[in-house]
């Protein structure tokens, strides 16, 4: 996979970094992981995979705990109190991180100053697809359609305030454009939706909906991706469109805050060697998802930058925390 060369000299720098003398921190012990996600989910097989490739380099034995609920919460109020010793690590996704706390009054939890963040992980763009017959023809097409008649253009999400609805959100703010946004409660409901004609445009992750596009059930208009990835060669980039409509679901992993500072950085070093391994580039491509390695800094940076992102999006929505 093609790789921004900061982040892939970043991330070689620290597997260099990694030297198995620096792993018997962990060696031999049982290190668990919380994903926010029930089994069998996106986030469950990627943190499955990872766990699987750093359990080989570390020495220890990793076991993945699936504790959905609650917008996260449930699995973020677990980690946030377990030992900060390594042992125990949350993997969720990046809906978790930067808008479950702007969404969910119970959220009491912020993870820049109650988690240190070890490492991202993948992240998987957004694609906006329509009704082939129903459907606007070109991404343009919708937003001209939506700022003609707003509010009369349909677009489906998965869930309201997830990361496919935002995304839609931002889009609609950028190009002054108001579309009728409609929660479908699940991907499955959406998919049929669009295809039926029921709605003309629906917004989710790549994995479900590239099938469906290559069967010729539904039309492509735009991936959210800063470029062209494989797999997804041919489809327009919103942001040629919509200028920054650049958005992803992505997936970190997090330690306790306290968590010695040499203890990150082996499990960030032994994250960034999972990630780029080619078996594991290959499996996560299969679930429409793409390695992002980096440095402890560059994972805080970018998990600074997701949080920011999102708090104008949600206010200039009208969203309140329920």
């Amino acid at each position: 996979m093609k790789q921004h060369p900061l982040i892939a000299a970043a991330a070689l720098a620290a597997c260099a970094a990694f030297a198995p003398a620096q792993a018997q921190d962990l060696k031999g012990k049982t290190v668990k992981v919380v994903v926010p996600a029930p089994a069998g989910s996106a986030p469950d097989v990627i943190a499955r995979l990872v766990s699987e490739h750093m359990r080989g380099q570390i020495g220890a034995t990793f076991v993945v705990e699936n504790r959905p609920g609650a917008g996260g919460l449930v699995a973020v109020n677990a980690v946030k109190s377990a030992p900060a010793d390594g042992t125990t690590l949350l993997f969720p996704q990046g809906a978790v991180v930067a808008i479950s706390p702007l969404t969910y009054k119970e959220a009491k939890f912020d993870f820049e100053r109650d988690f240190e963040t070890i490492a991202t992980i993948a992240h998987t763009p957004m694609l906006l697809v329509a009704n082939t017959a129903k459907g606007p023809g070109s991404l343009k097409d919708a937003l001209d359609s939506a700022k003609a008649k707003p509010d009369m253009v349909t677009l489906g999400n998965p869930v309201r305030t997830s990361i496919p609805h935002l995304a839609a959100e931002m889009m609609g703010q950028k190009m002054n454009v108001r579309f009728q946004q409609i929660p479908m409660g699940t991907t499955p409901a959406g998919i049929q939706a669009v295809v039926n004609g029921d709605i003309q445009l629906y917004i989710d992750g790549v994995a479900p909906l590239m099938p469906m596009v290559k069967a010729g059930r539904v039309k492509a208009l735009a991936v959210t991706a800063a470029q062209e990835l494989p797999g997804l060669e041919g489809i327009p980039l919103a942001k040629d469109v919509v200028p920054e409509l650049n958005v992803s679901g992505w997936f970190a992993l997090f330690a306790p805050k306290g968590t010695p500072a040499a203890t990150v950085q082996w499990l960030n070093s032994a994250a960034n060697k999972a990630v780029v391994d080619a078996d594991t580039v290959v499996k996560m491509r299969n679930l429409g998802t793409y390695p992002m390695p980096g440095s402890v800094a560059e994972s805080q940076a970018f998990v600074k930058k997701e949080k920011a992102r999102w708090v104008d999006v949600i206010r200039l929505s009208g969203i309140q925390p329920e």
